[in-house]
């Protein structure tokens, strides 16, 4: 592959990519029960991007997210990450993909083991991984805890989850997120439980993060205000369905399928500009 066909790769591309859930049939049901979280989605990112995947509740993003870190497999399709599938891959291989792509989960509350410690929680990667020595991985973490506004670093290293606030604990889980060096990273709602000052903060440590390592994002959100704050692209998202997809101020200016009108007229927040 030429250097000029590798800068059009998409570094995340999904092909047909169906996710179906079935209940196995019990003595008191007659079949399977089956229900499709994600029908056919066909779907780039491209590398440096915010894409934004904008949907209610059920909607299938959140699958979408999943299966994009190898949390679910898909039932039908292909995902590629830099051109190339990620269905197959085991031991090693599967170790090195897990390191290139990371999550953020919705709730700091949930995604934090209050068990272990800040550093702890952020060193476990880099010792899962093999990466440094004791010396060397001390001082990433307390990098890390920096860069993502928890300073002095040192102040926060031996601290436990109880003992920060909800906007802190988001920014721990950004912490593990980005310790490796990911190439992409699954936000998935991470500011849906945080109040709107709180919110932008984060966004724009998001925003900050990408600018200065390169990192790719998606955006999981049911927010199309905060959608079109963060994102380059999105893409709606409707019973699994992708219904919508383009650059996000051209979507909310003029949307297209009733369903992304819907979610305008129900989100007086439009006004949040870039």
């Amino acid at each position: 592959m030429t250097e000029e066909q590798n800068k059009q790769t998409p570094i995340i591309e999904l092909n047909g990519v169906t996710k179906e859930y079935c209940l196995k049939q019990t003595f008191f049901s007659k079949g399977d029960a089956c229900v499709l979280a994600t029908n056919n989605i066909d779907l780039t990112i491209q590398k440096g991007e915010i894409f934004g995947l904008v949907g209610q509740s059920g909607s299938g993003k959140t699958t979408i997210g999943r299966l994009l870190v190898k949390l679910e497999e898909p039932s039908k399709g292909i995902i590629k990450m830099n051109g190339k599938p990620i269905h197959d891959l085991h031991g090693n291989a599967l170790r090195n993909y897990r390191s290139k792509v990371q999550m953020i989960f919705q709730d700091p509350y949930q995604s934090l083991n209050p068990h272990l410690s800040i550093s702890e929680t952020i060193l476990e990667p880099l010792i899962v991984n093999k990466i440094g020595n004791t010396i060397t991985r001390q001082t990433k973490v307390i990098e890390t805890l920096e860069i993502v506004g928890l300073s002095p670093g040192e102040d926060f290293y031996h601290r436990y989850p109880h003992q920060l606030s909800g906007g802190q604990r988001q920014r721990v889980a950004v912490a593990r997120a980005i310790v490796l060096g990911p190439e992409f990273i699954v936000a998935d709602e991470p500011t849906s439980m945080m109040d709107a000052t709180i919110a932008i903060q984060l966004f724009q440590l998001l925003l900050d993060i990408r600018k200065k390592f390169n990192i790719t994002f998606l955006f999981i959100t049911h927010n199309l205000a905060a959608a079109r704050y963060l994102c380059n692209r999105i893409a709606v998202i409707h019973n699994g369905v992708i219904v919508e997809t383009g650059i996000a101020d051209n979507i909310i200016k003029d949307p297209q399928h009733a369903y992304t009108k819907k979610l305008i007229l129900a989100q007086p927040g439009l006004s949040l500009k870039k």
